[in-house]
């Protein structure tokens, strides 16, 4: 009989953990709590991200594939020996393969059945994943802890059609400038034409990807062409109203200074940003949160970050204006085993574990406990990163077609061919990169 009690007890607990797991996707909207707050109704058994046994439901020798950054592979391998000491009555056969995030969704859309049970995918793939129905919603029973434990702008990123669909990893997807202390100093970092001087006269390299949408939006950005979500129709790209004559000025303000310095501001995939450190040829470089270690191990002592730095624009001094966003841990809507899953992405996205890749990695936390450590607040990268969030442009709700053309105006700017006094070469550049984006929407 009490063998019977037991296992009718966990079918109840599991099932009211997973209602709205997988298909059921509504059945755990409508949660009205906010970030750092008390939901006043967490879930039963969830303590510190890591839950009741009788939430696996008769889920055992579990097998689950993990898809994570090749940076963190290391670690997430010893997270998880954590995690199976956490539950040693269980059989787990956990694999950790490196999978870069922004392939993520790519992957998961060619093939759900073959790929990762749990996942990190940054916010602006969200909504493709929901679309497609390959990401499950977080468990109902663990909603209102994860919302109550994560930044409130996370859990809005996170949440579709008033569903929480994912575990938040990070809010620091973002970048910002790194540099050689000893080349650039805080002084010249705080503008573009101040890193760029500094660089060439100890002849170092400014390197920046400006052929690569996420960083290249920078030059839009400042100009003014910032994005805000989707149109009515959602999939149409949104842009705010801006000056076009004024943003035709900035963008030859980029052009110029560009060539100016040509040979100093190189456009290099943002690995060649540490290397560059470590071999003595790069003196600064916009770069982000998740290199932060490999940059520091390449600068040691001379490690130097700031937000990003001003442009001189006629007489005004404009701030580069960036695209940021937030990392998370989501769920196959087709895991064989999808209590597993949900209880290994809630613990992998837990304060221990976030505070952990904080430490070693420098990542930027989404829960509000560890943003609230030294570790964090004491951080030169976070701070920066922080302070250049203020500036700019959220991702989510970005359409697919927004890189490449972004990419291309970016590479057009550096081009060696390139005009920087021809202003109607340049607004014909940023009507079509607007016209391309768009309408291929």
């Amino acid at each position: 009989m009490k063998k019977i009690l037991a296992i009718l007890m966990a079918g109840v607990l599991t099932a009211t953990a997973f209602a709205g797991c997988g298909g059921d996707a509504s059945s755990n909207s409508g949660s009205s709590s906010k970030a750092g707050e008390s939901s006043g109704s967490t879930a039963t058994g969830v303590n510190a991200s890591v839950v009741d046994a009788a939430y696996f439901g008769d889920e055992d020798n579990v097998k689950l594939k993990v898809w994570t950054p090749d940076a963190a592979v290391n670690l997430v391998k010893q997270q998880i020996e954590s995690f199976k000491k956490a539950y040693s009555d269980k059989k787990f056969d956990i694999t950790v393969v490196a999978q870069g995030e922004q392939d993520a969704a790519t992957q998961m859309l060619n093939d759900a059945s073959a790929a990762a049970d749990v996942f990190s995918f940054p916010s602006d793939q969200l909504n493709k994943l929901v679309d497609a129905g390959v990401i499950a919603p977080v468990a109902k029973g663990f909603t209102d802890y994860v919302t109550s434990s994560n930044s409130e702008d996370t859990i809005k990123a996170g949440t579709s059609k008033n569903t929480l669909y994912a575990y938040p990893e990070t809010n620091d997807n973002g970048y910002y400038m790194v540099y050689d202390n000893t080349v650039v100093t805080e002084e010249d970092a705080k503008t573009l034409e101040g890193t760029l001087a500094a660089c060439k006269k100890a002849g170092k390299k400014f390197i920046f990807d400006a052929g690569d949408g996420f960083y290249a939006c920078t030059f839009a950005f400042t100009a003014g062409a910032k994005i805000d979500g989707l149109e009515e129709d959602g999939i149409t790209q949104k842009f705010v109203k801006y000056d076009e004559d004024e943003a035709v000025k900035t963008l030859q303000a980029f052009a110029k200074l560009i060539k100016e310095y040509k040979g100093t501001f190189t456009s290099l995939n943002v690995k060649n940003v540490a290397s560059g450190f470590k071999n003595g040829t790069c003196g600064a470089g916009v770069d982000g949160s998740w290199d932060t270690k490999v940059n520091q191990d390449s600068l040691g002592d001379k490690f130097g970050a700031a937000k990003l730095p001003t442009i001189k624009v006629g007489d005004e001094d404009k701030q580069l204006v960036s695209m940021f966003g937030y990392k998370y841990i989501g769920v196959n809507g087709s895991s064989k085993y999808p209590n597993s899953a949900q209880i290994l992405a809630l613990y992998l996205s837990g304060e221990e574990c976030q505070k952990q890749r904080t430490e070693e990695l420098g990542w930027g936390p989404s829960n509000v406990n560890v943003q609230k450590d030294k570790v964090v607040t004491e951080s030169p990268v976070l701070n920066a990163i922080k302070d250049q969030s203020q500036n700019s442009c959220t991702q989510v709700n970005i359409s697919s077609t927004f890189w490449t053309p972004m990419g291309n105006l970016g590479n057009k700017l550096v081009a060696e061919e390139w005009n920087p006094d021809d202003a109607d070469a340049t607004r014909k550049l940023l009507q079509d990169t607007i016209t391309n984006i768009r309408d291929e929407g």
